[in-house]
């Protein structure tokens, strides 16, 4: 019943946001970008948690005094469907955009909200429209926005942090730009990576310090994907201390 109740409680949720996201575009057309992305992040964050809650998560977040005061890279590891809501909700006072994978355009009104929030659609299978992608988050962070990357380029199957690909910290390299890892736990517990059942779970998320790259040479920039996998690895496995957020029994 939750599950039926969630995905009827998503699309609702959605369809009532079409005066805002009306709004979001005809502040573009005027240009007032400042007011464009506050409502954006004001929208996308409270239905992000909204979608949390609803699931039945239970929220901790820790090390947000780790969050870049400049634009920044955010890169972690991947496990579930809630990544996404997880991260937009709780990484930081305002939403990030991120790169995400292209299926994820299919979804109506979802596109379009990801889009007005400056996210990046990427399809792993094509280099050279992969390039692009990386290309346009390039120049998002030059612009002065953060981005979101999962380096690994999928869900991981079995919990572990795998390889993390270079593309994410290319963008970083572009704009000379801080990196700046991060740790999900327990996603895939509210949503199986291979089932559309929902099922409620405590979930986390953790903020490392930021790895300073103003002053990387060649090998220090080679060596950086294997160095943020090798310190989100060891907090993935370090005992969790985030400290549970509300009142304790939901994140909404």
């Amino acid at each position: 019943m939750r599950t039926i109740l969630w995905f009827i409680h998503f699309w609702l949720y959605l369809i009532g946001l079409e005066p805002k996201l009306w709004k979001a575009r005809r502040l573009t057309r005027q240009g007032k970008t400042a007011e464009h992305d506050a409502l954006v992040q004001a929208v996308v964050g409270k239905w992000a948690r909204s979608m949390i809650s609803t699931a039945g998560g239970r929220v901790s977040v820790a090390g947000l005094e780790n969050l870049a005061s400049k634009p920044a890279v955010y890169v972690s590891n991947h496990l579930g469907y809630f990544d996404i809501p997880l991260v937009l909700a709780y990484l930081g006072p305002v939403a990030k955009p991120l790169v995400a994978k292209k299926e994820i355009q299919k979804i109506p009104m979802i596109r379009s909200w990801m889009k007005e929030l400056h996210c990046v659609f990427i399809d792993r299978d094509n280099p050279r429209e992969s390039m692009k992608a990386l290309q346009e988050a390039e120049e998002w962070v030059a612009q002065g926005y953060s981005m979101v990357v999962f380096p690994e380029g999928t869900r991981s199957k079995d919990g572990q942090v795998h390889e993390f690909k270079a593309g994410a910290f290319r963008i970083a390299q572009k704009n000379r730009v801080p990196v700046v890892p991060f740790v999900i736990r327990d996603t895939d517990k509210l949503m199986p990576r291979d089932s559309l059942w929902i099922h409620p779970a405590a979930v986390s998320l953790t903020v490392l310090p930021a790895i300073d790259t103003s002053a990387f040479g060649k090998k220090d920039w080679r060596e950086l994907p294997e160095l943020a996998q090798e310190r989100v690895t060891a907090a993935l496995a370090a005992p969790e201390s985030a400290g549970l957020l509300g009142d304790g029994q939901s994140a909404g």
